[in-house]
């Protein structure tokens, strides 16, 4: 659908005059770092428009991509302006060597290429007007309890509020026995590893390994976030959450979170 919404966006789709600008336009488009993310938020927007939702999860690439996708309208600004230095010192150039190919004259060569990018930058700007909007959007950060994870969410909850989008949770997804911290695990193990067959003892010394890494960045975790955003542990499940039941049961643990207070 992101290419649709390119030709939406350029008028590529309707090529009736001939005059190739909208392959131009495409060409030109396509060449600007995250355009994809874009379009594809944009055309999701046009979906959700007429869907009768109170709420539309969309989720994100990657951090990068994300990032990306945010800085998207500045660096658009930034192609614009020199779009129309380029404009200003070779558009009638442009405009002369479009016209011999049949794209009529030079002047409306001009304006329909900045008509065009103007179409294009009005998209986006829409874009970003709702991300930023803690009324309409605000963005959940996941991770898991690791140290590369962690870091990455740092990046994106500082880029986010520079970009003024709202973020206020957190879920840290796949934290081993959320309700219990390793100290307590670690004596239980102490005690009773003595009575273990030994594959069950290695199998116990890994999971305590895991455990006491966890609990590592749980704790810079909240370190970093616990005043200001709201945090959630979830659980590592037995299975997969997969079909509407076990949606349902995972949505519980979102909405009632174990308290760690107990």
């Amino acid at each position: 659908r992101a290419g649709s919404s390119m030709e939406d966006a350029t008028g590529a789709g309707n090529d009736e005059d001939g005059s190739g600008i909208q392959s131009l336009m495409t060409e030109l488009t396509n060449s600007i770092p995250g355009i994809d993310e874009a379009m594809s938020f944009s055309e999701l927007m046009k979906q959700v428009q007429n869907l009768d939702y109170d709420v539309v999860v969309f989720d994100t690439a990657p951090t990068g991509h994300t990032l990306r996708l945010l800085s998207f309208p500045t660096i658009l600004e930034k192609a614009f302006g020199k779009l129309m230095d380029l404009k200003d010192r070779f558009g009638g150039l442009i405009g002369q060597a479009s016209a011999l190919f049949g794209g009529g004259s030079p002047d409306q060569v001009q304006e329909a290429l900045l008509g065009r990018l103007e179409e294009t930058r009005a998209i986006i700007n829409k874009v970003n007007t709702a991300f930023q909007d803690p009324a309409l959007t605000t963005f959940v950060c996941v991770c898991i309890p690791e140290f590369l994870s962690i870091y990455e969410t740092e990046r994106l909850v500082q880029e986010l509020s520079k970009f003024g989008i709202d973020s206020h949770n957190i879920v840290v997804n796949q934290v081993l026995f959320p309700e219990k911290d390793a100290e307590e695990l670690g004596e239980w193990f102490d005690s009773n590893k003595d009575g273990m067959q030994k594959e069950a003892r290695e199998i116990c010394s890994k999971m305590m390994a895991r455990k006491r890494m966890q609990d590592k960045y749980i704790g810079q975790c909240f370190d970093l976030y616990g005043d200001d955003f709201h945090v959630v542990l979830m659980p590592l499940l037995d299975h997969e959450v997969r079909g509407v039941e076990k949606l349902k049961d995972f949505s519980e643990l979102l909405i009632n979170p174990i308290d760690l207070e107990e």
